[in-house]
């Protein structure tokens, strides 16, 4: 049963949260972080077969961009998302060779259940490097002059400096949670548990996703915020880090969004513990991300070029792309730390090695002008 309002953390629960979650995440307020999913969330939904050296190409060049988080893959089953099934030797490839970068670069993988987090820490212990210890939210090196570029003459390739973190998810909706993971809301919360104990037992950060937050291709547009902030509540008491909250089907739109942000903050959920997650099937991503913006919100998701999709939402197209949201946000004086013109180039360059349409206006148009 839904725990309505006001749902929120007893006050030691509370102490705690404050003290240990995203204590190295915390942002000043004209600072955003730009968590990079392209690699995974942008690739996973692709029909034409996608080569290893392009998805390490792809997480090389987004390294130099001033990026700090990048999800680098999905530790799930090649049967359900063919195009996830090289993650063990991307993450090998980072590993061994790591990109260069002009700061340490968190590499997050997706592991939706105990096999693919046993699968990641094989792959890990197989690698002498330890690439798991907590590390601060390091701003980009940039010029004196413009916070959002970044020095791309100092690139650092020391692989001891990055660090690997993993993500998990359930979904807000029972339909969803079933079609999905073919199991209850409360089976897939319960089934992050013993996942959750082995990433922090080898000293990893953890990030709970939660999809279908505003929209459910099943159940519709109106999705019950009480039952998002209860499973944020849960994920964040578990032991992540961070949740990303999720339009999966981009069915968002700004009254929607501000009314879970508000149950969010009624709930006690805190703005640094929480990241957003638009996609742009309605032309609502960045609209949605003004609004996280106005409530204090710090984290936002994007990928590439706008890759993206999900593979169990049908009709739901791209993540908001990184450039469309870059754009907004250097408009508003928001630092980032990354590189527009960069990030321009490589979502020209991915759709091109694609075959298909580069679904940023604003990397479009930022190409554009430097051409003329």
């Amino acid at each position: 049963m839904i725990q309505r309002l006001p749902l929120r953390l007893n006050a030691n629960s509370a102490r705690h949260l404050r003290r240990q979650l995203c204590s190295s995440r915390r942002l000043s307020a004209d600072h955003v972080r730009i968590v990079e999913v392209g690699p995974r969330d942008g690739l996973q939904n692709e029909q034409s077969t996608i080569s290893l050296e392009t998805k390490i190409e792809l997480i090389e060049r987004l390294a130099k961009t001033g990026i700090t988080h990048m999800e680098a893959g999905s530790f799930v089953s090649a049967k359900w998302v063919p195009q996830m099934a090289s993650t063990p030797e991307v993450f090998q490839s980072i590993m061994s060779r790591p990109p260069r970068a002009p700061h340490p670069i968190a590499y997050n993988y997706l592991v939706p259940n105990l096999r693919g987090a046993e699968t990641l820490v094989s792959v890990l212990e197989s690698h002498e490097t330890p690439l798991t210890s907590n590390h601060a939210d390091q701003a980009a090196i940039t010029s004196a002059d413009d916070p959002n570029r970044m020095a791309s003459e100092k690139l650092v390739p020391n692989a001891s400096q990055n660090t690997t973190e993993i993500s998990l998810f359930a979904a807000a909706t029972e339909t969803f949670s079933n079609k999905n993971t073919n199991c209850s809301i409360q089976e897939s919360l319960d089934r992050c548990k013993p996942i959750l104990a082995i990433a922090k037992g080898k000293g990893m950060q953890a990030r709970g996703y939660i999809s279908v937050a505003l929209g459910c291709p099943y159940e519709g547009p109106d999705v019950d915020p009480h039952k998002v902030a209860e499973m944020t509540a849960t994920l964040l008491e578990m032991g992540c880090d961070e949740v990303s909250v999720a339009d999966t089907t981009g069915m968002g739109t700004a009254p929607r969004t501000r009314r879970l942000l508000k149950t969010l903050k009624e709930a006690g959920i805190q703005n640094e513990d929480i990241a957003l997650h638009f996609h742009d099937t309605y032309g609502q991503a960045l609209v949605n991300t003004v609004v996280g913006l106005e409530h204090g919100i710090r984290t936002f998701d994007s990928s590439v070029g706008g890759l993206g999709g999900c593979p169990f939402s049908k009709g739901a197209t791209g993540n908001v792309s990184t450039e469309d949201l870059l754009h907004l946000l250097h408009s508003l004086g928001v630092q980032t730390g990354v590189s527009l013109e960069k990030m321009a180039e490589i979502g020209a360059w991915i759709s091109g090695e694609l075959g298909r349409q580069n679904d940023s206006r604003a990397g479009k148009a930022t190409l554009a002008r430097k051409q003329a």
